[in-house]
């Protein structure tokens, strides 16, 4: 059966009197090329464990079965579960989670399917609506994965890979890539979904890092730091900092000189390491005053 094909969607909605739904950002993937390259991209071994979060209706999860010792795909829709057991049916290393990832524990996850595992990837077609809270859940929580391997709306992806000075660089941006190295897999029309999104998407590889590429005092305040100073993004750091961490505007100012940035440069100029000094300095500056 060939999951992709866009006849076989219509023919298992028709029998399971299953329908899409727009609030759930549901779009099924029908391009074989482009399932293979994020397979091959997500480079799954034999002994390793696949978490993927909304399988839809299996497309993807078949070919990491394929490949993987072990794949719990994680799937909020109630309506897609007996659909994904029909599926799935051959492979008797997957298993179907009907959860929100959202509200899932997926360290508990991992070490409730992940015996016998080595390596954890995290693979997803995500929800447009959703994509951030998501990525950022994962990392956050510290989840001991190897690789998150998803798809995205090219926007996002395109911010995530953002670099300093350029429009598109934010607080998604730095958080992001304090936490992984980021690569574009590949980019992927609207053409290629039932039903057709109104915008493109791009497939990324977040490699996630074994160590931080900066050294913190305080992660909290490093990224209350990097938030207040995107906040008013057009705003001159000296200004943009007034209020982070109780900050007045001579404070933000000395603190910017201690921290050798020039009061009158831009959030969007500054590079990791640069927000990594900044925030050491707000945390010097607020332990000095308890």
């Amino acid at each position: 059966m060939k999951l992709y094909s866009a006849s076989t969607i219509r023919d298992i909605e028709e029998r399971h009197g299953f329908h899409l739904s727009k609030s759930l950002g549901q779009n099924f993937l029908t391009d074989k090329g482009i399932i293979d390259e994020i397979i091959e991209g997500a480079d799954i071994k034999e002994d390793d464990l696949v978490i993927e979060i909304g399988p839809g209706i299996g497309v993807l999860t078949a070919e990491a079965a394929e490949r993987a010792g072990k794949v719990v795909a994680v799937e909020i829709d109630k309506g897609l579960i007996p659909i994904l057991n029909e599926t799935l049916a051959q492979y008797d290393n997957v298993t179907v989670v009907n959860k929100d990832i959202l509200k899932t524990d997926i360290n508990a996850l991992i070490a409730e399917y992940g015996a016998g595992t080595k390596g954890v990837k995290i693979i997803g077609n995500l929800p447009y609506y959703i994509t951030t809270p998501i990525v950022m859940k994962i990392l956050e929580d510290g989840v001991r994965a190897d690789s998150i391997i998803i798809m995205m709306q090219k926007e996002v992806a395109d911010r995530i890979r953002s670099k300093p000075g350029k429009k598109t660089y934010g607080a998604l941006s730095v958080a992001v890539q304090y936490y992984c190295t980021a690569e574009n897999l590949i980019d992927v029309p609207r053409t290629v979904f039932v039903p057709q999104p109104n915008v493109d998407s791009t497939v990324l590889k977040l490699n996630i890092r074994p160590e931080r590429p900066v050294e913190l005092i305080d992660e909290k305040i490093f990224f209350e730091t990097v938030k207040g100073g995107f906040g008013q993004r057009r705003k001159t750091l000296s200004n943009a900092l007034v209020g982070v961490c109780g900050m007045d505007k001579p404070t933000a100012a000395e603190i910017l000189k201690t921290a050798d940035i020039d009061p009158i440069r831009r959030a969007e100029t500054l590079d990791l390491n640069e927000f990594a000094r900044l925030a050491n300095e707000v945390t010097k500056w607020k332990n000095s005053k308890k």
